[in-house]
Formats: structure tokens, C-alpha cells, sequence
């Protein structure tokens, strides 16, 4: 899992080919917390196949906003620097994330 800022994003992400999965978390946001060992789980099972990436919205606002996350727990793919899809507050359930990390990893 990479840890991105908004000085890395451009490059590791909106620069990057391929598909790329982003946790936008923040550091007071507990579904976040609680959601992140699944997902740094998910990283090292789908090592290879996708690009895995988080960013601290905390640390990152201006960034955050400028990528429409206006609420937390935010999980995105982004396909050659484009986002296009994403689960977002109550959306992101460990079968919900699992399924959408399967359908991209297998392209």
C-alpha cells in the first residue's frame, strides 16, 4: 500500500497507467480506521494486479476536495488518471470494496 500526498498524487495516480485503487481516509474518521487492515490486507492479496494507494485527507484537503471527496470513508479506482468508480460513506463494506478491487483486478 502507498502512501500518497498531495505532492505524490499527480505521479502515483492521475499520472499513472493502469487501474489504481485509492483509500481517502482521515486521521478522526473511525470507519476509515476500522476498514483500514482490510483494505492493506487487499493490497497484499492483489499485489501485481492493481495499484493500491491511500492519501490522508486530513493532511490533504485542498487535494481531497479538488477529487470531489467531500465525506469519509471514500474508496476509488482510477483508470489512466481518470476516477471511474467509487464507494463512498455507507457504501464501503468489506464485500462492497472486495467485490469492486475483483472486477478491476481481473481486467
Amino acid at each position: 500500500m502507498l502512501e500518497v500526498n498531495k505532492e505524490t498524487f499527480g505521479p502515483e495516480v492521475l499520472e499513472a497507467e493502469g487501474y489504481v485503487f485509492v483509500d481517502f481516509y482521515g486521521d478522526g474518521c473511525v470507519p476509515c480506521q476500522a476498514l483500514m487492515p482490510f483494505v492493506h490486507g487487499l493490497a497484499d492479496e492483489f499485489e501485481g494486479k492493481l495499484k493500491f494507494c491511500a492519501l490522508n485527507t486530513t493532511q490533504a484537503r485542498r487535494l481531497a476536495i479538488g477529487q470531489k471527496v467531500l465525506g469519509l470513508p471514500v474508496m476509488g479506482i482510477y483508470k489512466d488518471g481518470a476516477r471511474i468508480e467509487e464507494l463512498a460513506k455507507e457504501d464501503c463494506t468489506e464485500p462492497a470494496i472486495r467485490a469492486m478491487v475483483e472486477k478491476y483486478a481481473a481486467m
